[in-house]
């Protein structure tokens, strides 16, 4: 087995599925991953212009995963996943991104195309980073907070980890299965902090 797939398929704590429900936010401090801002942006409006750094790389899949949640759709998530994924990555059937919006869109009566009435936000709040194999990969996680509005609003914490290569000038999703599952918990809980995230802070 190569450092990467060891790396990735380390397996993660594990978390209750209500930890990712709204909860009480501790009065522990989690620490801080200082996040470098975008400079431009890429394919399908993804921002990037991220340093080749392991925090480079988290903001990266933070912005992948924003965009293509934040389209609503099938076809948004899809197009981001074919903009940012190398070959040998996870493509527009296979990303845990496209059946997630799946079963959201399925969860809300919608098709596929989402809705006008559909409003997602989806906020980055915590992050950790599993490991690096020399400069050009990472393992990294994303801890984000999902507001999804329909005829209701509820809220979820979903995270989502992914291997990061440094292709080119940038920053893509990288070739092989995707990670071990990072826990889904609400963001400033003592389930997050035990579960070794750290607050996001974009400087």
């Amino acid at each position: 087995m190569s450092q990467h797939d060891a790396l990735a398929s380390e397996p993660m704590p594990t978390a209750d599925p209500d930890d990712a429900l709204p909860g009480p936010v501790s009065k522990q401090a989690a620490g801080v991953l200082e996040l470098p801002r975008a400079t431009g942006v890429g394919p399908a409006a993804v921002a990037t212009g991220f340093p080749r750094t392991p925090e480079g790389a988290l903001a990266q899949l933070a912005a992948i995963d924003v965009t293509a949640m934040q389209s609503g759709s099938m076809d948004g998530v899809r197009q981001v996943i074919v903009g940012w994924a190398a070959p040998g990555g996870p493509t527009s059937e296979t990303w845990s991104g496209v059946g997630g919006m799946a079963s959201l869109l399925s969860a809300a009566g919608l098709s596929g195309a989402g809705s006008p009435q559909l409003a997602i936000v989806v906020r980055p709040v915590m992050g950790l980073i599993k490991g690096t194999v020399g400069e050009d990969f990472a393992v990294v996680c994303v801890n984000f907070e999902f507001t999804v509005t329909v005829e209701q609003t509820s809220r979820i914490a979903i995270a989502d980890c992914q291997r990061m290569a440094w292709v080119g000038d940038r920053w893509v999703i990288g070739p092989g299965e995707e990670p071990a599952p990072a826990p889904s918990v609400w963001p400033g809980t003592e389930a997050a902090i035990a579960a070794g995230y750290r607050d996001l802070r974009y400087v």
